[in-house]
């Protein structure tokens, strides 16, 4: 049985109320990062991107967040857009970008991509998440850009 979009968009009082909580940024990333740990417990490191990819994307669905996959990276070059195939893995409520990579090891042009959408879809804030690790803690980096935390209000 499939969902309709209908469906899909309908909140319950349970979903409204922990959506919420991901006021912050760093409530929201730390939701993010807790789905991968999940996913990693239970499929461990060895597969591929895009299945990580996907489970993480219904994870997060899962906590009533909205979630893109693959969404299209803009550039524009003075002014004209050009329409060159960069995608992000995830976009989470158009706060956190999320790379998923599952690599022996991270290099510096992969910290560069995610700088390069973070910065082309104006979001200050992704994640890199290596599922190609024994212990997923050591294959998440959090990376910001011209990040400011706003303020905390009081209640």
């Amino acid at each position: 049985m499939h969902a309709t979009s209908t469906q899909l968009s309908r909140e319950t009082p349970q979903e409204t109320a922990r959506k919420a909580s991901y006021t912050s940024s760093r409530d929201l990333t730390a939701a993010i990062i807790g789905a991968a740990i999940r996913i990693h417990r239970k499929l461990g490191p060895g597969l591929l991107e895009s299945v990580y990819e996907v489970c993480l994307g219904y994870e997060i669905g899962k906590l009533g967040l909205r979630v893109e996959r693959q969404k299209a990276v803009p550039l524009i070059y003075e002014s004209i857009k050009l329409e060159c195939g960069f995608r992000a893995d995830l976009v989470v409520d158009g706060r956190v970008v999320v790379e998923t990579k599952c690599k022996e090891v991270l290099h510096p042009v992969d910290e560069a991509q995610l700088l390069s959408h973070l910065r082309l879809l104006n979001i200050p804030i992704g994640l890199l998440i290596n599922f190609h690790v024994a212990v997923l803690k050591d294959g998440i980096r959090r990376m910001v850009n011209n990040y400011r935390e706003p303020p905390e209000q009081s209640p």
